[in-house]
């Protein structure tokens, strides 16, 4: 990683991403030493224009952010950080710097929630109860959601539709589980159906 801190008086623009939803989270700067620090421990640093100093994201507020990819940009002289967060990233309490709350991509952190219910085995949880009785169950309750989506779009009741697209979501994401396979495989196929 070749990265110019010569253009800036040594510090270089960091975007960070979350990894999951790719949602924005925020913008620091960085010195060679923070990028190095980051690196190492495995959390963002960033080098504070105010404070002159480095200092750890979530250094006092333990809202860290865990670093999954570091890339450099076409003119390396900006980094982007995929990383993912405990806690909102910014100051004021907010999930991003930038205020936005949206639900682009938040099919990737429910995907996270639902592994988690059935990896942990949560026995209060519906998605663990179904995943427990087997992929018969599953998949028949994915076929009755998915049914229950086509009457609604023959009626003319936009919300009660969305609410089942919504619910046929939820038990596909279920059953992906069931199968071992993930919505990112689902996306990669599509992807590669787009370039025909």
């Amino acid at each position: 990683m070749n990265i110019n801190f010569d253009k800036a008086d040594g510090l270089v623009p960091v975007i960070v991403q979350d990894v999951t939803s790719m949602q924005v989270l925020m913008l620091g700067y960085m010195n060679e030493e923070a990028l190095a620090q980051t690196k190492e421990e495995g959390k963002v640093v960033f080098y504070s224009r105010s404070k002159q100093r480095l200092w750890m994201k979530g250094e006092t507020s333990g809202n860290f952010l865990f670093v999954k990819d570091i890339k450099i940009d076409c003119d390396n002289d900006t980094i982007l950080i995929l990383a993912n967060p405990v806690g909102p990233v910014c100051h004021t309490g907010t999930q991003t710097c930038f205020g936005e709350v949206n639900s682009k991509g938040f099919l990737y952190k429910l995907e996270e929630t639902i592994h988690k219910r059935i990896d942990e085995n949560d026995e209060t949880s519906y998605t663990n109860k179904l995943y427990k009785r087997g992929i018969n169950k599953v998949a028949q309750k994915v076929g009755e959601e998915a049914v229950e989506l086509v009457i609604e779009a023959k009626d003319n009741d936009g919300n009660l539709f969305l609410n089942e697209a919504a619910d046929l979501m939820y038990h596909f994401l279920i059953l992906l589980k069931a199968k071992n396979k993930t919505l990112s495989q689902v996306e990669n196929i599509l992807l590669e159906r787009s370039k025909k």
